[in-house]
């Protein structure tokens, strides 16, 4: 497997995220950059069970139909939504139309309405690894799909009733919201880019 490569300014990048021009503003601004607050945290989890079985890119090139869908994600209004609700979403072509995915969200809105505010973002960051017990990924093959934090992540989500999260799921949301850095270790955009 590859090391970082050079995009087209020259400066090293992942490889992946050399292929569009959305993955690269991806990748340089948001991958890998913690990310707090519950309903952020709420959207990048129902963004990742989405993404399951798909590209990462159908899902980014969704992600304001997605916003606009879902209430900007906002936990206390997704846990509103009717069963009128889901027949909207179940035709709405901006989004992914998947009838368990979208149950999957509506019933975890549910769930965290009744949690704590910050409980989630608690509950996920409890779960970041020691950033010093990591070895620095230096090629893509270097990148685990699944960690031990990953799957006790997903299995103490699947214990408090958030469905749709399997250890797999659960270490992208890691990766993308910065509790893990799996940018490679001569990518510019290591570190936040710093």
């Amino acid at each position: 497997m590859s090391g970082a490569e050079p995009a087209a300014d020259g400066r090293p990048r992942c490889p992946w995220g050399l292929s569009t021009e959305d993955y690269l503003a991806y990748h340089d601004t948001e991958w890998g950059r913690p990310v707090h607050g519950d309903d952020a945290l709420f959207e990048r989890l129902c963004l990742e069970a989405f993404q399951s079985g798909l590209s990462w890119l159908t899902i980014l090139r969704r992600r304001e139909g997605f916003r606009s869908a879902f209430a900007g994600f906002k936990i206390s209004a997704v846990a509103e939504f009717t069963d009128a609700d889901k027949e909207r979403l179940l035709a709405d072509a901006g989004i992914i139309r998947n009838r368990a995915k979208i149950d999957a969200t509506l019933a975890n809105a549910k769930v965290l309405a009744g949690w704590g505010a910050g409980e989630l973002d608690a509950l996920i960051w409890s779960y970041a690894p020691d950033p010093a017990t990591r070895p620095v990924p230096r090629a893509l093959g270097d990148v685990p799909a699944v960690t031990p934090e990953s799957t006790a992540l997903a299995k103490d989500l699947k214990k408090r009733s958030i469905r749709f999260v399997g250890p797999t799921t659960a270490y992208a949301l890691m990766q993308a919201c910065g509790l893990v850095d799996d940018h490679l270790a001569d990518c510019v955009a290591r570190g936040g880019g710093r």
